[in-house]
């Protein structure tokens, strides 16, 4: 792509987030997400694939249903209370819509079946920015109009989304579609204790970002989409398999790395608020997504590629590619447990 259209769609991109983060009418704010998706609609079509072209389409849809849905929310809210303004959502058929239609934005379960599909037809760069970036601006409307949405909606999305997205993920073989499902259960995460603790919900997005640019990041620098494809990496580059096993450990959230925080956190909050049910409930459904980064850690790390390789030695092999950012996102995914007292006193 040329590099001058390439900084376009990125200054777009961020233009788009911004816009809806400074907002504080409706109009703006739908403006910034529409800015979003139409700037990233290239990125996702560069390759001119039919997989990218089909995911692009996809893509493109449900973003224009989710918009005219937070369109017609909050036209029906600004007839019946005379304001734009987003921090009075308080007509109850508008506020439900509107966090129907953010949850298809950001492909929470039940509405949530595009988003493994789009991520499967992309590359990894592109698929990184889907899954990160693309999250920021419908995040922070929900975190704006949480108070004014029905608990029990914001409970029954959250649940739902872990446990589909840990379900989801156990039977795959294509890692994009398991960072998918991934990203659909950290939503259900954040999304559980947004209407108790919203510092608690940026926090969970903050840590889950930094995961998940590691994760595709490594993929991108091992050339690896599919589960078969990662037993020749420690042949590669031993040094990566070693860390890519830690960062997926961590990404399911066991302790001592960075994603055992804000599942503590939450897991912690939700206890306080009388939840026990739904607090035990989230811990299961998160074993459900640690058995398959276990599978991935395991294909990786304790297995042997079945073939003979015949061509040079792999590791032998010179990379072009960028590495320091790759060592940043994974020395945060792996050391910032230690840090939560600190992250705290800045969150709350």
């Amino acid at each position: 792509m040329n590099p001058y259209v390439l900084a376009i769609l990125l200054s777009s991109l961020g233009l788009g987030t911004t816009l809806t983060f400074a907002s504080s009418h409706w109009l703006l704010a739908w403006m910034g997400l529409e800015i979003n998706t139409l700037a990233i609609a290239p990125l996702m079509a560069q390759h001119h694939h039919p997989r990218a072209v089909e995911a692009t389409t996809k893509y493109f849809l449900t973003q224009a249903t989710a918009a005219a849905m937070i369109l017609f929310a909050s036209t029906t809210n600004a007839w019946m209370t005379g304001e734009w303004s987003i921090s009075n959502l308080s007509n109850p058929l508008a506020s439900t819509m509107f966090v129907a239609a953010l949850a298809l934005k950001i492909g929470l379960a039940p509405v949530h079946f595009w988003m493994p599909e789009v991520l499967q037809g992309l590359d990894l760069l592109t698929g990184l920015i889907l899954s990160t970036w693309q999250k920021l601006a419908p995040f922070a409307l929900i975190i704006q109009t949480a108070h004014n949405v029905d608990p029990l909606l914001l409970t029954l999305l959250g649940v739902t989304s872990t446990l589909v997205g840990g379900w989801g993920g156990l039977n795959q073989t294509q890692l994009r579609k398991i960072l998918a499902y991934s990203s659909i259960a950290h939503m259900g995460w954040m999304i559980i204790v947004i209407q108790y603790s919203p510092q608690l919900t940026l926090l969970a997005l903050g840590m889950y970002i930094i995961m998940t640019s590691a994760t595709f990041l490594t993929l991108k620098m091992s050339l690896t989409t599919k589960i078969n494809t990662l037993a020749t990496t420690w042949s590669k580059n031993p040094v990566l398999a070693s860390t890519t096993a830690l960062v997926l450990l961590s990404l399911g959230g066991l302790p001592p790395l960075t994603g055992f925080m804000p599942k503590w956190m939450i897991l912690q909050e939700l206890t306080k608020q009388n939840l026990p049910i739904i607090a035990t409930t989230m811990a299961l459904a998160a074993l459900i997504s640690l058995y398959f980064y276990l599978r991935l850690c395991y294909a990786m790390t304790l297995t042997v590629s079945p073939n003979t390789t015949n061509s040079t030695t792999p590791w032998r092999t010179q990379t072009t590619q960028t590495s320091l950012p790759l060592a940043l996102f994974i020395t945060a995914t792996l050391g910032l447990l230690p840090m939560t007292p600190a992250i705290l006193m800045l969150t709350t």
